[in-house]
């Protein structure tokens, strides 16, 4: 069985309420009229399809320049209007990078050192708040209460004051720099000294130094109780279940409430193309000055252990604003945001994806990599880009010398070298990646050699199974759903397959 860790952004703050069902909703009607029929157009539209995206915006920079900027599917399903160079989403937590911007800017112009307390800007502050610093409030490593609920609504009536009364009262969560952990309390004190020393609200300070500077002609705050010229507005397939975001309903529409005071956190509308002249922006100089204030800003908090956390395995830093991939092979800087807009950029490729959507369920992190591999062929899947650095030279190694051997050569490797190292979740990922690309023979040599290597272990049996299962063969299929039941009784998936196979 395929072990999947599902990674839900609950960087927004958003109140779906009135869902308006959408029976049969054709999204893709205006694509061909969108979009050349090139290899990226092609995998766009089918990740559409299956996700069901009704709208989104794809903006591509490479060595400075935006190379590549589409609209595809619909703004509006209800009035069938189609995704425009002008159409506007929300970035929903994507704000937050623009923040970390704002408190670089800030420290640029000799007012604030992100290293500093918060107890230098703001009073009256709980004690166990003082000595937690500007850096460790906007990796995410604070251990501050949360002013938002399991819900994502503002905890208290709904108001500023009756909030930020409401969290100071609230226990910390945990030591600071223990680990990392969402949370929204931060932002909205971010915003408070920005306040201060800015000498304007925050959300003229980040237009004014931003938006303006970098051209940013349709971006502005807002949220779905605000008038937005060309809104592409915003669809859901996900819902709140006892605090836990579930990514399994109908397409519905959703309402988005943002109090001016959270837009820290989040609260951006914007365009593909306007947040492509933003990056360039950033990276040329025009709002950060100091090549140094770009590498803090997209340096990862390390915790007290040494090491960085993040949403996930692959989204495993946390900047100031900026989500990271930290990686050997084509690391990133990655914000994403309210499970519906991401964009990465790849400092050592001199690249970057965009991609806004109208659906709170596209989650478009998990197939931004994907996109760049067209530009950057050593990130193909096919070529063995994202496996673990054991399973690289293992693969080298089948492809050598034949995957029928992948026992015995498994065996080799280890003795030569103490540090190589297979992990079961690595080597059934590869398997399943392996059935992806249709090459059943190989995948059932990586199974086979996983249920060697971890013979204990219920899931490999299990995989083992599904894959002979599929291949045809029912007396091995059979025998290993057991053998995955023996190990492990509470494997569901292995129960439900051989009374299906057993005719139960």
């Amino acid at each position: 069985m395929l072990q999947m860790k599902h990674f839900l952004n609950t960087s927004a703050l958003f109140l779906i309420c009135n869902f308006l069902f959408l029976a049969t909703v054709n999204a893709q009607g205006a694509l061909p009229a969108q979009a050349n029929n090139d290899p990226i157009d092609i995998f766009i539209r089918k990740v559409m399809k299956g996700k069901n995206i009704p709208g989104l915006q794809l903006a591509v920079i490479r060595h400075g320049k935006i190379i590549k900027a589409t609209n595809y599917g619909m703004a509006n399903i209800e009035q069938s209007i189609p995704t425009v160079d002008q159409s506007v989403f929300s970035i929903n937590s994507v704000t937050k990078a623009f923040v970390g911007v704002a408190i670089m800017q800030l420290s640029e112009d000799g007012k604030l050192n992100i290293n500093d307390p918060l107890s230098k800007y703001i009073d009256s502050l709980p004690p166990a708040w003082q000595k937690i610093t500007i850096q460790q409030v906007l990796t995410n490593s604070s251990g501050l209460p949360d002013i938002i609920d399991a819900q994502e609504n503002v905890i208290g009536n709904g108001t500023e004051q009756s909030a930020w009364e409401k969290v100071k009262q609230l226990p910390m969560e945990f030591k600071t720099g223990e680990k990392f952990s969402y949370n929204q309390t931060g932002y909205v004190i971010i915003g408070k000294i920005i306040n201060q020393l800015s000498g304007m609200h925050f959300t003229q300070f980040i237009e004014s130094r931003q938006f303006q500077t970098a051209g940013m002609r349709s971006t502005r705050f807002g949220d779905s109780f605000d008038i937005i010229p060309n809104d592409a507005g915003a669809y859901s397939t996900v819902h709140n279940v006892n605090g836990r975001w579930v990514n399994n309903g109908p397409l519905g529409k959703a309402f988005m409430k943002f109090p001016v005071f959270f837009r820290t956190a989040t609260g951006i509308i914007s365009t593909a193309s306007d947040m492509a002249n933003w990056i360039i922006a950033l990276q040329n100089g025009k709002l950060l000055k100091d090549k140094m204030s770009l590498q803090t800003l997209w340096s990862p908090a390390k915790l007290n252990n040494g090491r960085t956390g993040g949403f996930s395995d692959v989204l495993n830093g946390y900047a100031l604003g900026f989500p990271t991939i930290e990686r050997a092979e084509h690391p990133a800087v990655a914000p994403v945001g309210g499970m519906r807009s991401a964009f990465f950029i790849y400092p050592k490729d001199d690249l970057s994806i965009i991609i806004l959507t109208n659906l709170m369920g596209a989650n478009p992190e998990s197939f931004t990599d994907k996109i760049a591999a067209y530009y950057i062929p050593d990130m193909l899947e096919s070529n063995g880009f994202g496996l673990s650095p054991s399973v690289k030279i293992l693969r080298s190694a089948l492809i050598k010398q034949g995957f029928d051997q992948a026992v015995g050569i498994a065996a080799v490797l280890k003795k030569k070298d103490a540090a190589f190292d297979l992990k079961e979740n690595d080597l059934n990922a590869w398997g399943y990646r392996l059935l992806g690309e249709k090459k059943n023979k190989e995948a059932m040599a990586i199974f086979k050699l996983n249920v060697s290597l971890y013979p204990k272990s219920g899931n490999t049996y299990d995989s083992l199974a599904e894959l002979q299962d599929n291949m045809g063969d029912k007396e091995n299929a059979v025998k290993n759903y057991k053998h995955a039941i023996e190990l492990n009784p509470g494997n569901k998936n292995a129960v439900e397959q051989l009374k299906r196979l057993q005719g139960k």
